[in-house]
Formats: C-alpha cells, sequence, structure tokens
C-alpha cells in the first residue's frame, strides 16, 4: 500500500488550521467563504403569495373518508404506541401510552376501546373508535 505525500495530506496542523476556521465560520453567523452576492437572499415583503391552483379552495391534506381531527388522533396514536406493541388489547395499549406519557385524552380514547378485543394496528383502533378512515379504492 503506498503513502500519499503533498500538499492536501492531513495532519495535526492541518486539523488546528480547519478548526480555528470553522470556529470563525460559526462564531461570526455567517459564511466566510461566498461571496456576499451568492448567498441566499430572503423573499422580499412585495413578492405574491404562492398558491397551488389559483382559482380554486385548498382542502388540505385529509384522505377521503376522514377529518383533519381524525388524523390528527390516528397520528398522535401512532406516535405515542410505536410499531412494537401490536398485536395488543386494551390493556397494554393503555400500558404504553402511560409508558410514553400520552395527554390524557389519547388515554380517555383508548379507555373506551373495547377490553379483549386484539388491534392489530393503529388502523383496527381508529375503526373501534368510531372515527374515519381512508375511503379505500377497490
Amino acid at each position: 500500500m503506498a503513502m500519499e505525500h503533498g500538499a492536501d495530506k492531513i495532519g495535526p496542523a492541518r486539523d488546528e488550521m480547519m478548526k480555528k476556521q470553522l470556529r470563525g465560520e460559526l462564531t461570526a453567523g455567517r459564511s466566510l467563504r461566498a461571496e456576499e452576492q451568492q448567498e441566499l437572499q430572503p423573499a422580499g415583503e412585495d413578492q405574491p403569495m404562492a398558491t397551488r391552483a389559483p382559482d380554486t379552495v385548498l382542502t388540505g391534506g385529509t384522505p377521503h373518508g376522514m377529518t383533519a381531527t381524525d388524523v390528527g388522533v390516528r397520528s398522535e396514536l401512532a406516535q405515542y404506541l410505536g410499531r412494537s406493541v401490536y398485536p395488543a388489547e386494551r390493556s397494554a395499549l393503555l400500558r404504553t401510552l402511560r409508558t410514553n406519557h400520552a395527554p390524557d385524552r389519547l388515554i380517555e380514547l383508548a379507555e373506551s376501546l373495547p377490553a379483549h378485543e386484539r388491534f392489530g394496528n393503529v388502523q383496527n383502533i381508529v375503526e373501534s373508535l368510531g372515527l374515519g378512515t381512508e375511503d379505500r379504492r377497490n
């Protein structure tokens, strides 16, 4: 194996020089390497607001058959339950929610689930709670 020699060789002295350079950039709060004209400029106040479809009403990213609240509850349940809990009964779901410090409203929702039913995923939980779910295409 051949050793490389030359000006681009990195050693302790070069490391110290690069640390000083980086420290200077971090404390300056701006880039020290780029030309000022090449840095990104913030959008001006006189710029128009961008829309996806100018003459239509935006409805958001909720799937058909669900409200924004349904999507939020499902997302929060998934966040606090994780994947490793499934399949699980109500008692395991409640224990996991409490362990992960879920909000009281999620714990109250989980308490209303049937006691001995097994849930394979968060979608099964949402359906059992009577919340909206996506309309699936066949």
